[in-house]
């Protein structure tokens, strides 16, 4: 009996927390709660498309985790990933201030340049393709039209690397989500990492574009990378994506901060799993590592950040 009350407990206590900062502030963001989908179809309401202007071929030697898709996008294995707003929203609010200027060098899609724009920050997102930096710029005049929003956020159109180095201010964040080297083949553009010939060249200019990224971080702010891990589909084994990620960011000067784990909709891996498993022993793979690195002084972040407010 006692057992029953301490999981009340615990289920109250939860609610409590997911009551004051949108979700329990835990390193396990369970993405497929109802509360959490009632929050990402309000998002979706906006009509917030973000695979827009992506042309994907995909590297069929590694089963592709759908990130953050639901319900039909979940089951089509040929569908390119999408970013999930909530995760945005949490990001921006727990790990920055209203009006903060944020760099995403890898901006991809639309969706965080858009509920940057919705929160009242300021984006400037880099990315190398023409065709979606126009879809992403036709997703904010939808957006804006309908919220009177704009002069918040921006897509340049270029290499991150020539393009950081053109700013004459720094950012209150960073915050991303990178190619997984060669999951997801974006564009054949010289200069897209996403299709470079080794994981070798791929962590060469990663590396680059992040401690560039984090030298234009102001003092006493965070970056967040939204990383998984993705297999070398020849020997089977792990690149390291995630504790490359982690090593650049540390010799950059950052101070690994927090670990989030990012469940995802579990979409056909009920299906997949067990070709992969049986053929290999390849667990089947439903979350995104959300790291957060900290750079300044962290004794510092209570007189910055203050104590959590949603309206932030």
């Amino acid at each position: 009996m006692a057992l029953f009350k301490t999981e009340k407990q615990n289920l109250k206590n939860s609610n409590l927390l997911k009551d004051r900062y949108i979700v329990p502030p835990f390193s396990i963001l369970n993405s497929i709660t109802s509360y959490w989908q009632e929050r990402k179809d309000k998002w979706e309401a906006l009509g917030i498309y973000s695979a827009d202007g992506r042309d994907v071929k995909r590297n069929n030697a590694m089963p592709v985790n759908t990130f953050s898709a639901r319900g039909e996008k979940a089951k089509d294995p040929e569908r390119t990933s999408t970013f999930d707003p909530v995760l945005c929203e949490l990001m921006y609010k727990w790990f920055s201030l209203p009006e903060a200027r944020i760099l995403d060098p890898f901006a991809g899609g639309s969706v965080r340049g858009i509920v940057a724009n919705a929160l009242g920050r300021y984006y400037t997102g880099i990315d190398i393709n023409p065709k979606q930096v126009e879809a992403n710029r036709k997703q904010l005049e939808i957006y804006t039209t309908k919220f009177s929003s704009d002069g918040l956020t921006e897509w340049i159109i270029g290499d991150s690397v020539k393009q950081i180095a053109y700013f004459n201010h720094k950012f209150d964040m960073v915050f991303t989500c990178p190619p997984y080297y060669n999951l997801e083949k974006y564009t054949d553009i010289p200069g897209d990492i996403s299709n470079f010939r080794s994981y070798r060249d791929f962590r060469y200019k990663y590396t680059q574009i992040l401690k560039l990224s984090a030298f234009m971080l102001e003092d006493d702010s965070f970056f967040v990378i939204v990383v998984g891990e993705i297999r070398n589909p020849d020997t089977g084994e792990y690149y390291g994506l995630v504790p490359d990620t982690i090593r650049i960011l540390q010799d950059a000067g950052l101070k690994y901060y927090n670990e989030i784990i990012l469940e995802n909709n579990i979409g056909s891996l009920p299906i997949r799993a067990p070709k992969y498993f049986d053929q290999s022993r390849k667990i089947g793979k439903m979350h995104q590592n959300v790291l957060v690195f900290y750079k300044g002084d962290p004794s510092k972040i209570e007189q910055k950040f203050g104590k959590f407010s949603e309206g932030d």
